[in-house]
């Protein structure tokens, strides 16, 4: 889409809601465009006093919700629909708020195929959630809990745990009224914890209702928000239903009217009609949905396709979404209080020439990163995260990523492959070679681990820049094991189940149970702490002494090793707050221009504008390894970031 200036908005907005024939009291006024005409409006807040507290009028009665649904099919994009709404009256100086209702029957996504479902993204508190919420995190700049993801699974577990209790008094337990009534009972109470960073309650709760408006799965979900939307008093929840406009000579608008008629049936009017599409879509064709839906012409929202999903805020803020809002919702009644400066993307502004600044690095010369991972097949959802973090990094260096897709297992050689085995080996071991930088992710089981040791051993045996997550440090460390200690049997437990192995130098974790799965790891936010201020991890931290990143792992390094490699020259730089557990690795910058292996996962905080430190470093390195020490003293120079080390001064 193209970056013109917004139409100028007159400062009321006229009802378009109300009767022709009946005179209607006067609108709220229209939000501003951008978040620096809210700067100069006049302080809605009462000033400062030592009776504040408890003197200031209550304006703000309740939190209001904006539902986000799909039809016709699935993958259209409701997360970025949810999420750029959000960052738009984020923008605003409203605070908010994000849930997802999955109506899969899994607890959580734990363990959850990569392949089927994509990547399992990890909260502060250890939730293991559906990839959505790291939409909600990256473009509302939020830090979310493990309530803010309700599966069906979760709901009919608490259900089921409040009837063996006794606490139905011997009721029939029914889906409704208690299935649908603990629904309503869970997003009330998640939609109040704060989110943000700051103690105070969600002003706008954005909820995204996962699946297609007709599935059987997601019907509960769907009556539990009719009841709520009447449960509370008028302007608290709208509605923005997802449709699909396909262009099969001309834009057809029958899915989109099967699709309403559906959710109609379910007992609710959609507010909101967004419609994507690969083009605009024509006017024609917002009157003929405006006039089979029951729903105004100009809330019929075109989302078409655009150069990269950051011109979405700016694509909707164009077609009016927040005033819409503003009339549905009565959001002047909710106090706006422009927020302190900081490094995030705030206003309409900001994603605008956030939006430029990846279109121009789309067009700048390529970083090519080798990405040796094991899910490859599973798509870019596999590695959704990663995907994002090395794609802010490249855009923070103005380089163009492009990524070289290798399956670990290519890289490996055994009694029992094919004749095409030794080929696709020399491809991938090119592949590596021709690559500006090497990136192992994570991931669980021996397939493939061999192929990911190799790749280590690679960059570190051709200097090449290397980062290593989770399991590639792990694989980072057996590869040093092997060719450097001379320890050729150096594995980790977990793929070395007969206990064949002499050189564990990765091992189970003892306080981790081995009888279940789901949710039986090292999860959520920990310290880590660095040892020195002169290595490389601290110094892509600013130069801090201790930063707080989200873990997931069941094994890590056996320090009964640790002595010997650091005789050889490996350098364990980050440590947890007992010091008995190994967090970072790395080479010194005069051996090895850039290797560096993290146990932590850093993409799950890499955030647009503000990269994950480690994969900052490393595409800095893979665009010009003759830099890196140059960008490791600008990093320190810049200082630590809150965003890595809160509740630090």
């Amino acid at each position: 889409m193209a970056d013109a200036p917004l139409p100028e908005r007159p400062s009321k907005l006229r009802k378009v809601d109300s009767a022709v024939s009946e005179p209607s009291p006067s609108p709220p006024p229209a939000l501003p465009d951008d978040f620096e005409e809210l700067l100069q409006a006049p302080a809605q807040v009462p000033p400062h006093s030592p009776a504040t507290a408890a003197f200031r009028p209550q304006v703000e009665k309740f939190t209001k919700y904006v539902v986000v649904s799909g039809g016709v099919c699935s993958s259209l994009g409701k997360g970025v629909a949810t999420s750029s709404i959000g960052a738009l009256l984020r923008g605003h100086g409203f605070r908010v708020t994000a849930i997802k209702l999955d109506p899969y029957i899994n607890v959580d996504a734990g363990l959850m195929s990569p392949y089927e479902h994509g990547e399992v993204y990890v909260l502060d508190d250890g939730g293991e959630t559906d990839l959505d919420l790291g939409n909600y995190e990256r473009m509302m700049f939020l830090s979310l809990g493990r309530d803010n993801n309700l599966t069906t699974g979760k709901i009919y577990e608490h259900v089921i745990k409040k009837e063996r209790r006794g606490e139905y008094l011997g009721k029939t337990v029914q889906v409704v009224p208690h299935i649908t009534g603990a629904i309503i009972e869970w997003i009330n109470d998640a939609a109040q914890n704060a989110t943000d960073g700051s103690s105070l309650r969600p002003q706008i709760c954005m909820i995204e209702l996962g699946g297609t408006i007709g599935d059987i799965e997601s019907m509960p979900f769907i009556e539990a928000l009719r009841q709520l939307k009447f449960s509370m008093p008028e302007n608290s929840l709208a509605w923005c239903h997802c449709s699909y406009i396909p262009n099969m000579s001309g834009q057809k608008t029958k899915p989109t009217q099967h699709s309403v008629k559906t959710l109609l049936g379910l007992g609710v009017q959609p507010d909101i009609i967004i419609c994507r599409s690969p083009d605009p879509v024509e006017e024609m064709t917002r009157k003929k949905i405006a006039n089979q839906c029951n729903i105004q012409v100009n809330r019929i929202i075109s989302a078409h396709d655009v150069k990269n999903l950051f011109h979405v805020p700016g694509l909707l803020a164009q077609q009016h979404i927040t005033i819409l809002l503003n009339n549905l919702l009565d959001l002047d009644g909710q106090t706006r209080t422009p927020p302190e400066p900081d490094t995030t993307l705030r206003t309409l502004a900001d994603w605008k020439r956030f939006a430029k600044q990846v279109d121009e690095a789309a067009d700048a010369k390529p970083v090519v990163i080798a990405f040796v991972g094991k899910y490859n097949k599973g798509g870019d959802d596999a590695y959704q995260s990663v995907i994002a973090a090395l794609h802010h990094a490249a855009v923070a260096v103005k380089r163009r990523l492009q990524i070289e897709w290798i399956d670990a297992t290519h890289l490996e050689k055994n009694d029992c492959e094919d004749e095409a085995a030794p080929n696709r080996r020399r491809d991938a071991e090119a592949l590596l070679q021709a690559a500006d930088g090497i990136f192992v992710p994570g991931g669980f089981g021996d397939r493939g681990v061999e192929g990911k040791t190799k790749a280590a051993s690679f960059a570190r045996a051709w200097k090449k820049p290397y980062l290593g997550v989770c399991l590639g440090m792990q694989v980072a460390v057996i590869a040093f094991a092997r060719d450097v200690l001379g320890l050729p049997g150096a594995t980790s437990e977990e793929f070395d189940k007969d206990q064949k192995s002499k050189d564990h130098v990765i091992m189970y974790m003892p306080e981790i149970a081995k009888d279940t799965m789901g949710a039986n790891m090292r999860l959520g936010s920990r310290w880590v702490e660095f040892k020195s201020s002169d290595s490389l991890g601290s110094g892509l931290y600013g130069g801090a002494s201790r930063i707080m990143e989200r873990h997931r792992h069941r094994y890590e390094f056996n320090v009964d090793y640790k002595e010997r490699m650091e005789a050889k020259g490996l350098i364990f730089s980050g440590q947890d707050e007992s010091k008995a557990r190994m967090d970072v690795v790395e080479l010194p910058i005069s051996e090895h221009p850039f290797y560096l292996a993290v146990q932590f996962h850093p993409e799950y905080k890499s955030r647009p504008g503000m990269p994950s430190p480690p994969f900052f470093g490393f595409v800095a390195a893979a665009s010009n390894p003759g830099g890196v020490k140059e960008m490791v003293t600008d990093c320190r120079r810049k200082g630590p970031i809150t965003h890595w080390t809160p509740f630090q001064i």
